[in-house]
């Protein structure tokens, strides 16, 4: 049985402002990848300075996505990432909480839209297994919102009784385990040329 993971429903506009970056997604990927690091080490993975990696996790500290992990002073102070479950969003948000929710939104799905083609891109050149064990499913149903809810709490159900607060530590995975990535959504359909559609 996993702990019981913190969740965390945030209803601060600035919350969701402080993750609407890139730079800072790919900090904390790194730190989730690879687990505590400092501003120099980061640095040299995501291709930026010191002092703007730096910048940027203090940023995120502040907004509670990373933590110090304790050593160091400075630049060579090491951060970790914090695990928790993130959600926003209400029928009743004021403009500026949607306006950075939807900003939040459209950066992590990118983000993650292009690493799922990065996978797909590579994934002849990696073990079988691994590509056997990926996966990628597309289904349309007919729904009533109640049931669109029900999928929606379904899905995340299954995704958090999978997320292990222990494994963020490298000491404490299994051998042979990866970071994996989950989306999921499910959105009423919306027809092609309808006002506001960019595809159009």
């Amino acid at each position: 049985m996993l702990p019981d993971l913190p969740e965390r429903h945030v209803r601060d506009p600035r919350v969701l402002r402080a993750i609407a970056h890139p730079v800072r997604l790919r900090l904390m990927e790194e730190l989730a990848a690879t687990g505590p690091a400092t501003a120099t080490e980061l640095a040299e993975r995501v291709g930026e300075s010191p002092a703007n990696c730096s910048w940027h996790l203090r940023q995120l500290a502040r907004y509670g996505f990373i933590e110090e992990a304790g050593g160091g002073p400075g630049r060579q102070r090491p951060w970790r990432v914090v695990v928790q479950a993130h959600n926003w969003g209400d029928a009743d948000e004021d403009p500026e909480f949607a306006a950075a929710g939807d900003a939040a939104a459209e950066v992590l799905v990118a983000n993650e839209y292009a690493a799922m083609r990065r996978w797909y891109a590579r994934r002849r050149s990696g073990p079988p297994q691994w590509r056997e064990a990926a996966f990628l499913t597309q289904s349309q149903a007919w729904l009533t919102e109640d049931e669109l809810k029900a999928v929606g709490e379904e899905i995340r159900g299954i995704l958090l009784r999978r997320l292990d607060p222990d494994r963020f530590d490298p000491k404490k995975r299994p051998p042979n385990s990866r970071l994996i990535r989950f989306v999921a959504w499910g959105v009423p359909h919306t027809p092609a040329g309808t006002p506001g559609d960019t595809d159009a």
